[in-house]
């Protein structure tokens, strides 16, 4: 799946926290809802996954590797930073600049 994720062409870019987790965010993307997308993991894990940020645009995954590579210092484990949802989200914002968002 996370093959396919790679190719999305239009979709959210989101910024996600865990119940568990005060200091540690989740950057993703995915061509569905993020918040139903929330939803599906916590159902898989104790504790429940929050968006705290979402952005629709073309080409999230380019936008999600780039805030990655930025992060990468920064890294917990997996998709997870230790870093805060705001600095995450100023840094979406300004990736997204650099690559069209959809107006909707």
């Amino acid at each position: 799946m996370n093959e396919i994720k790679e190719k999305v062409s239009k979709g959210n870019v989101y910024v996600m926290r865990h119940s568990l987790f005060s200091d540690v965010i989740r950057i993703g993307c995915t061509p569905e809802s993020p918040n139903e997308y929330a939803k599906t993991l916590s159902k898989t894990t104790p504790g429940e996954y929050q968006v705290v940020f979402q952005l629709y645009c073309d080409n999230p995954c380019q936008i999600k590797k780039q805030v990655r590579e930025y992060l990468d210092a920064k890294k917990y484990v997996n998709e997870f930073y230790q870093v805060s949802p705001e600095i995450a989200e100023k840094l979406l914002k300004t990736e997204s600049l650099k690559i069209p968002i959809i107006l909707a």
